[in-house]
């Protein structure tokens, strides 16, 4: 029998206490129940292990998701539900080359999402172009041979954002503006 404690919420100092009393298979028994409870927690251990053939890909089907909806089947945006995969992935891996690479495919998502359907939503470009400075100092910190083909890609969305209106080509000319001219 779970004995209730006095503290209404438990906190993860009292998690830690209890998995400390656990032997290593009653620790593997609880990671292999977490791993069935959830999708999202199987996505978490593959990419923390480096399992499979792209572990960006589940990150990348939530970010398509959420900011390129079905609208024929009623789905919605959500601009926090994308960015989350950022922050799971963050969380679980947080490789610098698969962080930029997420953060470029949400850029694309949304001017893609717009180009597309015509999207017309002020926190949606507030949303991509903060997204685009980051995805920007990601690429350029990656070394040379990552960077260029991220910063192509980039490249096409500053293109597209230029469409937008709201200002949104001029402050992604301005982020690029920082960053030293690129080497052929």
């Amino acid at each position: 029998m779970v004995t209730r404690q006095s503290k209404s919420q438990p906190t993860w100092t009292d998690v830690k206490a209890r998995l400390a009393n656990l032997d290593r298979a009653g620790l593997v028994g609880l990671i292999q129940d977490l791993y069935t409870v959830h999708k999202d927690n199987q996505t978490f251990l593959h990419a923390r292990f480096g399992l499979g053939e792209d572990v960006l890909e589940p990150y990348k089907q939530t970010i398509e998701r959420w900011l390129w909806p079905d609208v024929l089947c009623g789905q919605d945006t959500s601009l926090a539900k994308a960015k989350q995969a950022l922050t799971n992935y963050k969380k679980a891996m947080g490789e610098p080359a698969g962080m930029a690479e997420l953060m470029v495919f949400y850029c694309e998502g949304v001017a893609g999402f717009w180009y597309h359907r015509g999207y017309q939503n002020e926190s949606y470009f507030a949303a991509l172009v903060r997204m685009f400075e980051q995805a920007v100092g990601a690429a350029y910190a990656l070394p040379t041979s990552s960077r260029n083909t991220l910063i192509d890609r980039l490249q096409r969305v500053r293109g597209i954002g230029h469409e937008f209106g709201y200002g949104v080509g001029d402050s992604m000319d301005f982020t690029f503006v920082k960053y030293p001219k690129r080497k052929a």
